[in-house]
């Protein structure tokens, strides 16, 4: 009998039992199970088991935080519930049984921008070095910048580019692959369209502005403009979409024997027609009218205030799943404007809930067994893995919670207030001061300042005043 054993039996107990799961699997800290009546499970009890960190419901799924041994632990449970494995993609077609519309919406939005994560905080990150030693005068008595004095750094400034432009500029053919991944459809056509939207024989979209003369295809009795959609987000989604249904549309009343010439042929060539005419005009458009809505938001006299909402608001978007919105709106920012002034209040919100455990950490520095989870949870949330902190310590206790949006919100109002920008999505907790534009890394570092005292401070005197009597019941 392995220490997993008597701890998988009360879980398996107190979640319903075997007959209650519809689907069950683990991410890097946490069980992650789809359940039939999520009424049946007794979280008090669950939350009460010694391995257990903690427990919330998220995208119609309910999860178990369990900490880095959770694969140890997930192999005793399916042993011990006889419950079949279950991949993270069949769990999260299970889990939009327990869905409301708007929860599937954000749902398929976090499965299109979720795989791109990885590339854009390396581009991020490049970017950002890039700026540093070619944009700021460093060297000779702040005269000249590092590439102006040494030709390795030119060098490396010139190279780093190839992988800035492949990420951000290309981002539509990650965004079509996605899509075509996501909806089952192929993602090799999905590529294709992508190229399509990026192919070098169009107008740059950057250089529409300034050009004399667009191309055009010219067909005799119509012409299309020639204009690329490098960066553009809402006319790829849209183009990814449509290359979709009609994928699978067609697969459905085609038959088998002429399928793979027919399905690709009428599917791939009418959506790159259709989104150089209807939806790439169109896309463009609401794309730009919603980072001007923002931006404008954000940049107007009332600034402060849509900073102060957003930032005491992110946190609970984190548990509503909501958050993942978000992406979409600060990849179409840096198409638009050339970089974010939202990221950095994430980066800032996720800073915040890391010092609100770091407070507990030293209110419950005599309790060896919390100290398991409450450092392990700082540490990631420090790094930008908000989730074993707000759901381990924060909502657990309740007043941390409160102490940290109270502290995003003042960290926000700073950077927003400062006209703050990041490249890119970066790393979103220290190591996002990495992404922001080199100019206002001294006014991002103030406020990263702030979202780590003001959390602490508010959060022991919280402890002192007896709020902590007052928990968030989950």
């Amino acid at each position: 009998m392995s220490k997993y054993t008597e701890p998988a039996k009360e879980l398996l107990e107190h979640i319903g039992g075997k007959e209650n799961i519809a689907a069950v699997t683990h991410c890097a800290t946490r069980m992650r199970f789809v359940l039939h009546d999520p009424n049946k499970a007794n979280m008090e009890k669950i939350e009460a088991i010694k391995l257990v960190k903690g427990t919330f419901t998220q995208a119609g799924q309910f999860q178990v935080i369990i900490g880095n041994e959770v694969a140890s632990f997930y192999n005793e449970f399916k042993k011990l519930s006889g419950v079949d494995e279950t991949s993270k993609d069949e769990a999260k077609v299970a889990a939009k049984q327990n869905m409301n519309w708007l929860q599937r919406m954000v749902a398929h939005l976090a499965d299109i921008f979720t795989p791109l994560i990885p590339a854009l905080v390396v581009g991020g990150l490049i970017l950002g070095f890039r700026n540093v030693i070619g944009d700021i005068k460093l060297m000779e008595d702040g005269t000249k910048t590092i590439i102006e004095v040494s030709q390795f750094w030119a060098g490396v400034h010139s190279f780093l580019w190839l992988i800035g432009e492949a990420v951000f500029h290309f981002l539509p053919v990650g965004i079509t692959w996605s899509i075509a991944r996501k909806m089952g459809a192929s993602p090799i056509l999905g590529i294709v369209l992508g190229i399509t939207l990026v192919s070098p024989q169009l107008l740059n979209a950057y250089g529409v502005a300034d050009a004399k003369d667009i191309p055009v295809w010219d067909f005799g009795f119509a012409k299309i403009e020639m204009i690329g959609y490098q960066a553009q987000v809402i006319p790829a989604i849209l183009a990814g979409l449509l290359l979709s249904f009609l994928e699978t549309r067609l697969r459905k009343i085609v038959p088998n024997s002429i399928s793979m010439i027919v399905v690709p042929f009428f599917a791939l060539i009418p959506t790159v027609l259709i989104a150089h005419t209807v939806l790439g005009p169109i896309g463009w458009t609401i794309g730009s009218w919603i980072s001007n809505v923002v931006y404008s938001g954000l940049t107007s006299g009332f600034g402060w205030l849509f900073a102060a909402i957003f930032g005491f608001a992110y946190a609970p978007l984190v548990i509503t799943g909501l958050h993942h919105m978000t992406n979409a709106i600060d990849l179409q920012l840096m198409s638009e404007l050339g970089g974010t002034n939202l990221w950095p209040m994430i980066a800032l919100s996720n800073i915040a809930q890391g010092s609100a455990v770091l407070a507990m950490i030293y209110i419950n520095r005599k309790n060896e067994e919390e100290k398991q989870v409450s450092i392990p949870a700082a540490i990631s949330c420090y790094l930008g893995v908000t989730e074993p902190a707000m759901f381990g310590i924060n909502l657990k206790y309740g007043f941390p919670f409160l102490a940290a949006m109270l502290g995003s919100l003042c960290a926000a109002v700073i950077s927003v207030g400062s006209d703050v920008m990041a490249n890119s999505i970066g790393v979103g907790g220290l190591p996002g001061i990495l992404s922001i534009q080199p100019q206002h890394m001294a006014m991002f570092a103030v406020a990263m300042v702030t979202a780590i005292v003001v959390p602490f401070i508010l959060t022991l005197t919280f402890a002192k005043t007896g709020m902590k009597k007052f928990a968030f019941k989950k």
